[in-house]
């Protein structure tokens, strides 16, 4: 886990590197595809996974190295075969699993934050999930068991895999020739997070397009029909813990409603999107009818909050680089305190980004938590190591952001939404 942290702490300069590069080249280009808040919540919520994943708070149900043991045929030695298999067998269990998070209500939840900004960048691959609780999809590694693919290769594969999924999460790459018919690109992945009903749970590889040619869930981006980004019940919030939770709360409520019993326990392994009889009529959800004509979600913000909300989002940055630069200095307890606390101070200022008039008890929660950490632990996650007045410079942001929430919260809040008429998901 430690060598997983290290990995992190390099990881977040590299996007953050990367995103202002994007950012400024779509600046340059006269086509900024980066709205400021849109993409600070895309921070945000990879910062929300990676603490959460550091902190183990979820669990593989079929660990690989179980299926190794249990269904292995034979023993290989370890050679640059395995590495080639392991890489295949991994893309081959990642298609399966992410088709099965598109088309089952329960799993939809998990995978929902990455397809819920209404834009199409490097900050809308940063949205990953604190909520995948339990992976059952290791079992599509099964045929790498077999053939006796070591477990530490793996490990070892699995997250250069997932690294490579980031870059193709872009508007400013068109089409790329013979490489369309081979790997995953920019324009197979911009069909994939679109909403148009043509484009709905298509390309659903990470590395090669095969297996979606392959098992009929291909689709061409089309120049007739541009992709418009987003899902169909809008998040309507910058805060990723929120949008974590609102497609489980509404397959809670609608259990609890549901006066059939059958449809109270199967709910959960349904469609996508599927609600008992009546229920859209009855208990109404906001949703797009039509994704050639919606808003954007784009609250209106002074230069001010503008530069409070970068303020508190690298002073987040920071403190996970510190601390995942050397995790044994939390130790397990000290992490799930980290854990808490980064998603205090994560929902306080996202809050605030959406102009809730709640935002000012948010940042005063979370103020309370920092008091409490600090009360218990001066050195404040090791971060005396650095300097001694750092923890009582925490301390004062701490007691500021409570000062300039209520600041804020009292300009005038209005939501701009901005129409889309491009002709352009659940």
């Amino acid at each position: 886990m430690e060598l997983a942290a290290k990995g992190f702490a390099f990881a977040l300069p590299f996007f953050l590197i990367t995103v202002l590069l994007e950012k400024l080249y779509g600046r340059i280009k006269g086509n900024d595809t980066m709205p400021f808040m849109d993409t600070l919540a895309g921070g945000y919520s990879g910062i929300t996974m990676i603490v959460v994943q550091l902190a183990g708070l979820s669990f593989v149900v079929f660990p690989y190295s179980f299926l190794v043991k249990h269904f292995s045929l034979f023993t290989i030695e370890t050679n640059w075969v395995n590495y080639v298999l392991a890489y295949i067998a991994i893309d081959f269990s990642y298609y399966w699993g992410h088709r099965f998070h598109h088309v089952i209500n329960y799993f939809w939840n998990s995978h929902r934050i990455h397809h819920s900004s209404e834009e199409f960048n490097l900050g809308s691959a940063l949205r990953q999930t604190v909520t995948n609780f339990f992976n059952v999809f290791t079992v599509f590694l099964i045929p790498a068991a077999i053939i006796g693919v070591p477990a530490e290769i793996v490990f070892l594969i699995a997250p250069l895999h997932q690294i490579m999924q980031y870059w193709y999460h872009t508007r400013h790459i068109g089409k790329l020739g013979f490489l369309e018919h081979i790997i995953v690109t920019p324009s197979h992945h911009r069909v994939h997070h679109a909403m148009n009903p043509i484009y709905m749970d298509k390309n659903h590889s990470a590395i090669f397009i095969v297996w979606d040619k392959l098992f009929g869930t291909f689709q061409e981006e089309l120049e007739s029909e541009p992709p418009v980004y987003g899902v169909t019940r809008p998040a309507r919030t910058f805060n990723p813990i929120a949008i974590n939770f609102q497609h489980l709360f509404l397959l809670f409520k609608d259990a609890w409603r549901a006066e059939n019993w059958m449809d109270k326990l199967t709910i959960w392994f349904r469609p996508t999107g599927w609600r008992p009889k009546g229920f859209s009529e009855k208990y109404a959800v906001a949703e797009i009818k039509d994704v050639h004509q919606f808003e954007k979600f784009n609250p209106t913000i002074s230069i001010a909050l503008f530069w409070w909300s970068i303020v508190q989002f690298f002073v987040i940055f920071f403190l996970c680089f510190h601390v995942f630069i050397d995790l044994s200095v939390l130790g397990k307890n000290g992490m799930l305190i980290f854990v808490l606390f980064v998603l205090a101070q994560t929902y306080s200022a996202t809050e605030l980004m959406n102009r809730n008039k709640w935002a000012p008890l948010f940042s005063a929660i979370s103020t309370i938590l920092c008091f409490i950490i600090y009360y218990f632990d001066p050195n404040f996650f090791a971060l005396r190591k650095l300097s001694s007045m750092l923890p009582a410079l925490l301390l004062v942001y701490s007691f500021v952001q409570v000062i300039l929430s209520l600041v804020f919260s009292r300009e005038k809040s209005t939501t701009n939404y901005a129409t889309y008429n491009e002709v352009g998901r659940a």
